[in-house]
């Protein structure tokens, strides 16, 4: 399709971006280090999209654009963390739509044409909702499906080696300021046993949100992001950092055999 970026598109995306990143390593230590996070988590998933997509065949337009979505997807993070101090949605808004105020208001995508252009706005809106809208066309969930794929892959590499480094090194931003308390929430635990993604209304503590972040298995949909779930093992080190229950071994239990089913 003659109306996909080229190459030199990407390039300047990507020299916007590195500009726009700079504009907030200006505070202390811990906010640069939240900062630097997201800065690093969006280069990766630029990487694990252009991976699942040469699986998938995409062709190399179809492949910049990709990239394009995975380097704009979260541009909203560093605007939300300077004025709220969170990454939680919940406690300030919603990440997703702060990014496409910004890329709007910017107008950094004023090369591409305004079909292309609409598909980015679309990925980009939907990349973090729990679950896609029906009443999309197929091109904008194919897209979004896409990048919301590549982020997972990426925020578990993200939290499972945060939680294997043990308390010694915490950081609150990536616990989304939640309590670490014992037990599960009634509603988390039964979304998981039904196979279902969990709202997040319901989480209530650290616990709450591994089990959050292991049910995103469930909305996968690429074979080439499930073969990558598997070889890295994600699953197994999120249960290993929970508590050691019947529980939760039945909840990985469910998931272990959705992942071989669906793989």
């Amino acid at each position: 399709m003659d109306l996909l970026p080229d190459k030199t598109i990407v390039i300047e995306l990507k020299n916007w971006f590195t500009t726009f990143v700079g504009t907030f390593n200006h505070q202390g230590e811990e906010f640069r280090k939240n900062i630097e996070i997201k800065r690093e988590h969006t280069e990766r998933v630029t990487g694990e999209i252009i991976n699942i997509g040469k699986e998938l065949g995409l062709n190399e337009n179809e492949l910049n654009l990709a990239e394009i979505i995975a380097l704009l997807h979260d541009v909203g993070r560093f605007e939300q963390y300077t004025t709220y101090g969170t990454f939680s949605d919940q406690k300030s808004e919603n990440h997703a739509e702060l990014g496409l105020k910004i890329i709007k208001e910017q107008n950094i995508l004023h090369a591409l044409h305004p079909d292309i252009r609409d598909l980015v706005f679309c990925s980009v809106r939907y990349h973090n909702r729990s679950s896609l809208p029906a009443d999309e066309t197929e091109r904008c969930l194919y897209w979004s499906r896409l990048i919301r794929d590549a982020d997972k892959l990426d925020i578990w590499r993200v939290v499972t080696d945060y939680y294997h480094r043990g308390k010694a090194e915490r950081n609150v931003a990536l616990e989304l300021e939640l309590p670490d308390t014992p037990g599960f929430s009634a509603e988390v635990t039964a979304a998981l046993m039904n196979r279902q993604i969990v709202n997040m209304k319901h989480v209530r503590n650290i616990n709450d949100i591994k089990l959050l972040q292991a049910g995103w298995v469930y909305d996968i949909n690429y074979p080439p992001t499930f073969i990558q779930i598997k070889k890295r093992r994600y699953m197994d080190l999120l249960k290993e950092v929970l508590p050691d229950t019947d529980e939760t071994k039945k909840i990985f239990d469910v998931i272990d055999s959705f992942i071989q089913r669906i793989s």
